[in-house]
């Protein structure tokens, strides 16, 4: 499903001409294969959300292959990262990354608007993956009527409204207090059980780690050797 091979990524820092390099992705090598759910755990600073930003085609890496599916995406333009981020990719934020102005239905339903999906369509997928969250009855209130929990949930559904087989979260319960955070944990197995998403968490928090089959582990941009973390 991902198979990462001498992934490699520096910050520039200073002024041009007097940049200095910082390694933050150090000869990555790791694969998630479909259905499972693989979480990265690390302090902060250690590199774990660009790992994900670079999965994702938000950054280039220096160096290195990124494979999804077999097709490789280390290098594409922004135009084609774009483009099998929508169809591949689906991804949960510890912020929620909601838009206020628009109501639990015109969230979940935006990357089929983006496809260019019909609405008539749009509005029978959108049902149906608040339905599967348990959100249907919100669809027209507007993210500040919500609860944390809630609006995460929505974030999950527009994850998920695409069918994509996998799903990216940073920190995805990072905002959320311990019973809530349970909440969408189990949602989150649910889904992978019964959907077969593929789900790589990024996390500080080992207790959400746990929920995962397998746990790897950064440190100072290094991806610590898989057998010493396995759940």
């Amino acid at each position: 499903m991902i198979q990462v091979q001498s992934l490699n990524h520096t910050f520039k820092i200073g002024k041009k001409g007097k940049e200095k390099k910082i390694e933050v992705l150090k000869d990555i090598d790791f694969e998630i294969q479909q259905g499972e759910i693989v979480s990265i755990v690390g302090k902060s600073g250690s590199g774990k959300s660009t790992l994900l930003q670079v999965i994702a085609g938000f950054m280039k890496p220096d160096s290195g292959s990124i494979k999804v599916n077999n097709t490789e995406i280390a290098q594409f333009n922004e135009k084609q990262s774009a483009a099998f981020r929508l169809s591949h990719f689906g991804f949960i934020f510890q912020n929620f990354q909601l838009l206020p102005n628009q109501n639990v239905f015109e969230n979940v339903e935006l990357p089929l608007k983006i496809k260019g999906v019909q609405a008539p369509i749009r509005k029978i997928m959108a049902d149906k993956i608040l339905s599967k969250v348990g959100l249907l009855e919100f669809a027209d209130h507007y993210p500040n009527e919500l609860s944390g929990g809630q609006q995460q949930r929505v974030s999950i559904a527009r994850a998920m409204i695409t069918n994509p087989p996998i799903i990216l979260a940073d920190e995805p319960t990072g905002s959320l207090d311990s019973q809530t955070e349970k909440e969408i944990l189990e949602l989150i197995l649910k889904l992978n059980q019964t959907e077969n998403i593929t789900f790589m968490i990024i996390t500080h928090d080992e207790e959400v780690a746990q929920i995962a089959h397998r746990k790897l582990r950064m440190h100072d941009g290094q991806l610590l050797g898989e057998k010493n973390y396995v759940i």
